[in-house]
């Protein structure tokens, strides 16, 4: 469980984070791709083995991290997109209902546990990510030409759950976990390159070196809560249909806790039951198990 909790407190941690690029004026996409590489940093920090180039271009989870790596700046330019359209809201919403790809993926390819608590749970989760989420009384409109935005960003982060899971059974060593991670975000770190040198060739591109200071201040935490996922999802008993939505109900709620202490955030009746909806939640997955 420690694990589990250290990769919430470092998801909730990035939150804070991206607030603070508001305040400051940060550029969000030039922190997120120096992040990528104080990230790979972080890992390489932690990581016992030196770097072999060699060796990760023939770990069979290589072609998974570039996968990987690829989605994790897509799906977070389409959630641009979806903010820019269609709210905040919206993509919050998008990212954690799409917990549901991950555990079912679980149950379906791993067999497992689908007992009637853990079911109550889920769905519990569900409903609490979606009252939590929404910080407006008229609640989520998306126009019909917006929709696929919101559905891709879904399916996206969904994808990266699951293939994080089927990777990190099927052929991550315990021992490359680090490396593991590491790789996915300098696979990403260098896909925003050629981003950025796209945007100059162009002349779109603005440069400061506040979103260098950004970058490192989220490279470490997003590290965090990648590695200490993946850890989470090798602890012996715990099932990825129990660690995915604990995972993102609780980010959620600590989010929700940490906006309305630290930048006086207002809550909506709708947002406190969601609250006590994703603690109720968190309880019966947790248990589900033992009343089995």
């Amino acid at each position: 469980m420690i694990y589990l909790l250290l990769s919430v407190l470092s998801s909730s941690v990035i939150f804070v984070i991206f607030k603070l690029f508001e305040r400051f004026k940060i550029n969000t996409l030039q922190a997120i791709i120096f992040n990528y590489f104080f990230a790979f940093s972080a890992g390489m920090f932690v990581d016992a083995q030196p770097l072999d180039p060699l060796k990760v271009l023939s770990e069979a989870w290589f072609l998974g991290t570039f996968i990987l790596g690829f989605m994790f700046i897509s799906v977070f330019y389409l959630a641009a997109l979806t903010t820019q359209k269609s709210g905040l809201s919206v993509v919050s919403v998008a990212t954690k209902m799409s917990v549901a790809i991950p555990v079912l993926f679980g149950i379906i390819l791993y067999n497992e546990s689908t007992g009637w608590i853990k079911v109550t749970g889920i769905i519990l989760a569900l409903v609490a990510v979606y009252l939590t989420s929404i910080k407006k009384k008229e609640g989520i409109k998306i126009k019909k030409r917006n929709l696929i935005f919101p559905l891709l960003v879904f399916f996206g982060s969904g994808i990266i759950d699951t293939t994080l899971k089927f990777l990190e059974t099927s052929y991550v060593a315990e021992a490359d976990v680090a490396l593991f991670s590491s790789t996915i975000f300098a696979i990403a770190g260098t896909i925003g390159v050629f981003i950025l040198l796209f945007q100059k060739l162009r002349g779109n591109l603005n440069f400061s070196f506040k979103n260098v200071i950004g970058g490192v201040a989220l490279g470490i935490p997003n590290f965090g809560s990648i590695y200490f996922l993946v850890l989470a999802l090798r602890t012996e008993g715990m099932e990825s249909s129990t660690i995915f939505p604990i995972n993102n109900v609780a980010i959620v709620m600590i989010s929700t806790f940490l906006g309305i202490l630290l930048f006086k955030e207002r809550m909506l009746p709708k947002n406190w039951i969601g609250i006590l909806l994703a603690v109720a939640s968190i309880i019966l997955i947790a248990t589900s198990e033992e009343w089995m």
